[in-house]
């Protein structure tokens, strides 16, 4: 089975990447993010899911979206075999297969404000199976056509996923995830205000929590110290705005950064690049994780 590669540098330049893993590390990954989306199709394993702080415990053939930039790890159970499918996705390829009616891209933006994962019934699971097996199957192929048809494959699975995400089924289990109510407010606080003061100081007062207390508790969520998430955040978002069109100095001030001379230098360490550059660029932008995939 193809390798996904742990410390990810450089461009996701094709439509899509798919990796079958199937392993037994025994060890810990850590909270990381990326650019693009990503979709894990839950396989085999003793898994709980941690996205933005919210813990989901798995079943097999549970499908997780985790849109890019949001903060991310695998708990593994040790001794037990780590078996599921990761698709890479760059976004422009489910822009161009969709439409203004049908988004392809729904399922991820509507998994950062509500839930981040789907569970099959028996039905949709029957669609989905052979869908998934003919696309493996078809990105090994070297024959005439195969790779039209892996995307075709690709296509009508995000189609069949989206519709799930809409109107999941209904007799399958209850979905377990956990989090901490408090820590979610701070998050979709901090990721609706980052023009804002995000200060420790400042957040401490707005939900009345004792400083340290709320950086313990909020590191233990999200394996990131507030001051880490709330930078790596903006600058995530200057650079979204930076595509778009903006100048580096307009995209700085409405991220919060107020002396840019700062912001260079932290862009470029994190991007490999000053944000002129990036501005000029066409590619993708790096990826960027903090350890291993999971």
């Amino acid at each position: 089975m193809e390798k996904e590669p742990g410390i990810k540098r450089g461009y996701l330049e094709d439509d899509f990447k798919f990796f079958h893993l199937k392993d037994r590390n025994n060890i810990q990954f850590e909270h990381h993010y990326h650019d693009f989306n990503k979709i894990i199709i839950f396989l085999l394993g003793d898994v709980i899911y941690n996205i933005e702080g919210k813990n989901y415990k798995l079943k097999p053939w549970d499908v997780l979206f985790v849109p890019g930039n949001q903060v991310h790890k695998p708990i593994i159970a040790p001794d037990r075999d780590y078996e599921r499918i990761v698709i890479w996705i760059n976004n422009r390829f489910l822009e161009e297969h969709g439409n203004r009616d049908n988004d392809l891209l729904t399922c991820f933006n509507l998994a950062r404000e509500k839930k981040h994962l789907v569970r099959l019934g028996a039905n949709s699971l029957n669609n989905i199976k052979p869908i998934l097996g003919n696309l493996e199957k078809e990105l090994k192929n070297i024959t005439f056509g195969s790779g039209i048809l892996a995307n075709a494959l690709f296509v009508q699975f995000m189609v069949y996923i989206n519709r799930l995400y809409l109107k999941p089924d209904k007799q399958v289990e209850d979905i377990e995830v956990e989090f901490d109510e408090q820590i979610q407010k701070v998050i979709h606080f901090i990721n609706a205000n980052l023009s804002g003061d995000l200060s420790i100081a400042a957040l401490s007062e707005r939900f009345y929590i004792n400083k340290y207390y709320l950086m313990h508790k909020f590191k233990a969520n999200t394996g990131f110290s507030i001051h880490s998430y709330v930078n790596n955040k903006r600058l995530q978002k200057s650079a979204a705005l930076i595509k778009e069109g903006k100048s580096p100095s307009d995209a700085a001030g409405e991220c919060g950064f107020n002396d840019y001379s700062s912001f260079v230098r932290t862009f470029s360490k994190m991007y490999g690049m000053s944000p002129r550059k990036y501005c000029k660029t066409n590619l993708e932008h790096p990826i960027n994780c903090f350890q291993v995939e999971g």
